[in-house]
């Protein structure tokens, strides 16, 4: 079986966590990474690598599609934010290769969070509501302030007052604001197969944080977030992994949903190994295998925390 992963940069654990499911139900797997550079670290890991267009170039997606076709790749599966509207757009274009991504108008909704905002209370979630002037914002401090298409926390900042808001206002390109939720921040790694029946609904805390990024973290089976993420998916009806962040606010105890990522995050590994393996059974559902819900995979209480490492690339 061949998969290519595009944009695989850093995800040395998410290649691991492919390689370890493929040997684990005796799949010959050949893993295909697609960067930029040659340096990515990742690249160390793979079978295979080859050297794409950035995704903003004409040619990106006639070249991934040529590729796939002559290398008769099974999947392609996408790993950062930038890819995923672009390879929604034109999935149909890679014949037999199954591109592992959501419906193009449930990834443009993700794209900008305040339609994100909106679709959680559409499916019955809360979510801090945004506004998009910094003149007409009005729900108390501290507030947040982030771009509306951003990630890994880039230009994302807390704000305790309204002249911090005009002069970060004045640096965060395209940007929302939200109030502030005080509170417990979680990440939902959810796995569902190819019709969006889910399969893996994993909630865990994020204990700490780099760059957007999770460190160290704690799956946390809470059946509330669960039974909410169960009503989310009915309506979205995911493609492969998809991640959800929120904050289960201190005070009340009510869960404030914050984004969606349709893709693998950065932390989805650490589900992966706490018993939620979705590598193995995205590797299965690409066998034609049929597979139900597996409730609570993942084992209880489980804290993991990562650590950099080093790789020599020539």
């Amino acid at each position: 079986m061949k998969l290519l992963f595009t944009s695989v940069g850093r995800r040395v654990e998410l290649m691991q966590a492919f390689r370890n499911a493929a040997n684990k139900i005796g799949c010959p797997l050949s893993i295909i990474g697609a960067d930029i550079t040659d340096t990515a670290p990742a690249f160390q890991f793979c079978d295979k690598t080859i050297i794409v267009p950035k995704i903003k170039d004409d040619n990106y997606i006639p070249f991934l599609v040529d590729y796939c076709k002559n290398d008769d790749v099974e999947a392609l599966i996408p790993t950062i934010d930038t890819d995923l509207l672009i390879l929604s757009q034109n999935k149909e274009k890679f014949g037999k290769t199954k591109v592992v991504i959501s419906n193009t108008d449930k990834v443009a909704l993700c794209r900008d969070k305040r339609f994100t905002a909106e679709y959680f209370n559409s499916v019955g979630l809360k979510s801090p509501y945004p506004i998009d002037d910094y003149t007409k914002y009005s729900d108390g401090y501290p507030a947040f302030i982030k771009p509306k298409d951003g990630s890994s926390s880039i230009f994302a900042y807390k704000v305790n007052g309204e002249s911090e808001l005009k002069e970060f206002a004045s640096r965060v390109p395209d940007y929302i604001i939200q109030p502030f939720i005080d509170g417990t921040e979680y990440t939902v790694d959810i796995f569902c197969d190819f019709d969006g029946n889910p399969i893996f609904i994993t909630p865990r805390i994020r204990l700490a944080v780099r760059a957007g990024e999770v460190l160290k973290t704690k799956i946390d089976q809470d059946e509330a977030i669960i039974n909410e993420m169960k009503a989310l998916v009915r309506d979205y009806k995911p493609c492969g992994q998809i991640t959800v962040q929120l904050i289960k606010q201190k005070s009340t105890g009510d869960n404030y949903y914050i984004e969606i990522n349709p893709r693998f995050g950065g932390g989805s590994p650490l589900s992966i190994k706490a018993g939620a393996d979705s590598a193995e059974m995205l590797i299965r559902l690409l066998r034609d295998e049929k597979i139900g819900y597996q409730d609570k995979a993942a084992e209880n209480g489980a804290i993991y925390s990562r650590f950099d490492q080093s790789v020599r690339v020539n």
